[in-house]
């Protein structure tokens, strides 16, 4: 369903409808969003992030909490997304504020990666100066043959953010230009929507 054709619908529901499509039209990484934080101060900083999960609940994904954009959550844990699918000529974007998720959901969800990509997490120490590549790769081999068979344990700066959206605009492309966008702001338990100029 078209959020135009119905401006009561769920805007939850018609993202997921939306995301499901592009997962068919994309060729890679449909679920790729430009994740937006800021400092203290107001200085923003954005990133491409892959969302792992969306209900009524809101957005997740999942990174280091001791990185760049993990300092800016727990400091103004406030952000912004955006998808942008070319082969729809769409985007979705997001407003809201950010939590942290519970120890379980985050572990579920480190478990459920490939294991190369666990011992990555787990040796990066991400957003931090790297004295060369090959320390990488030394640091991935070592942690790798000192673990064995052994499960990789979820490393403490590990971490899931739920963003729960206050705002969610859609935006379809139009014939010259005239595109369509509607708006849908959190109004209590609902959500009132609003048709935007393009």
């Amino acid at each position: 369903m078209q959020p135009f054709d119905d401006p009561s619908a769920d805007p939850i529901a018609v993202f997921n409808d939306w995301l499901a499509e592009a997962g068919q039209t994309e060729l890679n990484d449909p679920n790729a969003m430009a994740l937006a934080t800021a400092s203290p101060t107001g200085v923003p900083s954005v990133r491409i992030v892959l969302l792992k999960g969306s209900d009524a609940r809101g957005l997740r994904f999942f990174t280091n909490a001791e990185s760049h954009k993990g300092h800016e959550l727990h400091d103004n844990p406030v952000a912004a997304l955006c998808f942008h699918w070319k082969s729809l000529r769409r985007q979705v974007r997001f407003e809201g504020s950010v939590v942290t998720l519970d120890r379980g959901e985050t572990e579920k969800y480190f478990h459920s990666r490939s294991r190369g990509s666990q011992i990555a997490a787990a040796v990066s120490s991400q957003s931090r100066p790297l004295p060369s590549r090959d320390a990488l790769d030394q640091a991935v081999r070592t942690y790798t043959e000192q673990l064995g068979a052994r499960e990789v344990p979820l490393p403490e700066s590990w971490a899931g953010f739920l963003l729960e959206p206050t705002l969610i605009e859609f935006w379809a492309d139009g014939k010259d230009r005239l595109h369509d966008r509607v708006q849908f702001t959190r109004n209590g338990v609902g959500w009132s929507t609003v048709r935007l100029y393009p």
